[in-house]
């Protein structure tokens, strides 16, 4: 039977990456599932009230006996900006209540974020974000808390994750180009609302390092937390022999 990892996703944006990235690991021989359920977000907005709310207890708890219909080994809160609002310390007790509902291992986008980028050994790292830039800070400052210095980060100043989830590949180009630096070993996209899947090999090779983005890290923290290890470069260079 293949593994399986549970997603609790907020609202809806840019879930259609996760079904692409099941399909490209499944290509690679992977022979993964990882169903996706959506919590109630209350207010989309990108800003701290609203994501502390959005990241709440009991709004993912809610959906925790959903997802483990799927028969789930793991589960993980797809959702950066979400968790690392809480800062270092309450990002890791909002995963330990939902590893305790879930019965399961978790973890949340924002610790896939700074596994990763001790995974690809980067030292220095940028911060493409589409936030507003106060809440884009937080994220810089839950990197710093992880061990990695940020050479540079820009925020876009998008409010709503529904208008994010409406960017293509020349938004999400121009983003990442933006944000680079060059100093920075690695360029981060963290925003689960924005589409990347399809296309991180090519960002890769235009700004000529590694690039993690958000949905893409969720899913490899997911297969971390079971001990899986894919190489599918399909999936950018975190996914590489």
């Amino acid at each position: 039977m293949a593994n399986a990892v549970g997603f609790l996703y907020p609202g809806h944006s840019a879930e259609d990456d996760y079904p692409r990235l099941e399909g490209i690991l499944n290509d690679a021989g992977a022979d993964v599932r990882l169903p996706l359920v959506h919590t109630d977000i209350g207010e989309d907005a990108h800003r701290v009230d609203a994501l502390l709310e959005m990241g709440s207890a009991h709004r993912l708890a809610d959906r925790v006996a959903e997802v483990k219909r799927h028969d789930v080994e793991a589960v993980v809160w797809s959702c950066t900006s979400a968790s690392f609002v809480f800062g270092w310390e309450g990002a890791h007790e909002q995963v330990r209540e939902l590893s305790t509902t879930a019965g399961l291992p978790a973890s949340s986008t924002s610790f896939a974020f700074a596994r990763a980028v001790q995974a690809l050994r980067a030292e220095r790292v940028a911060i493409a974000a589409t936030y507003p830039e106060d809440v884009a800070e937080l994220f810089t400052a839950f990197l710093k808390s992880a061990g990695a210095e940020v050479v540079s980060m820009c925020g876009s100043g998008i409010i709503t994750a529904a208008e994010v989830g409406t960017w293509g590949k020349e938004e999400v180009l121009a983003l990442a180009r933006g944000g680079d630096h060059p100093d920075a070993q690695a360029v981060l996209l963290p925003d689960t609302a924005l589409h990347t899947a399809a296309w991180i090999p090519e960002i890769e090779a235009v700004l000529g390092k590694p690039v993690l983005t958000a949905n893409q890290v969720t899913v490899w923290e997911g297969l971390r937390l079971l001990d899986r290890t894919v190489t599918c470069p399909s999936l950018g260079r975190l996914f590489g022999a």
